[in-house]
């Protein structure tokens, strides 16, 4: 059986995006519920793409989809706790970014962690195109240093 990578830690990304809990983020059981960590993850890479001018949300010709996601959980997070989610990108394609991210809450080690993968589209016919130069400029300034394998 495999051990389970410890949980990534604060310093690992490059840039973070603070994210409001609300109370209907709470489940029955007192803490956010996994899906509300899909809607952080979505939220922080839409924002640092609307926020750059790559991404317009009702214009422009090239838009990204979400082609894969996945999360591991460590711990729990709960309302009114503030979030912030970390964003790396851990592998760039001709029309794809892989993006790595990571919720913390107070601790410096995350409580969640996961990856997003976006693919750029033409709005139009919904076809994979090549990234824009500058989105990729930008994405390249997010790439995850790799630590040596031991």
């Amino acid at each position: 059986m495999n051990e389970r990578a410890p949980p990534a830690r604060r310093d690992e990304f490059p840039h973070h995006s603070p994210i409001t809990t609300r109370w209907a983020d709470n489940d029955a059981f007192g803490h956010i519920n996994n899906v509300q960590y899909y809607a952080f993850f979505d939220t922080a890479v839409t924002r640092w793409l609307v926020e750059r001018g790559f991404l317009h949300i009702t214009e422009g010709e090239v838009v990204c989809f979400v082609a894969e996601t996945g999360c591991r959980y460590f711990r729990p997070l709960a309302f009114p706790e503030p979030v912030s989610v970390g964003m790396r990108v851990a592998r760039l394609g001709t029309s794809s970014i892989r993006y790595e991210l990571a919720v913390f809450g107070a601790a410096d080690e995350a409580a969640a962690q996961g990856h997003f993968t976006h693919v750029t589209v033409n709005r139009a016919s919904g076809r994979p195109v090549p990234m824009p130069a500058a989105l990729r400029a930008a994405a390249e300034g997010l790439m995850a240093a790799r630590p040596e394998a031991v």
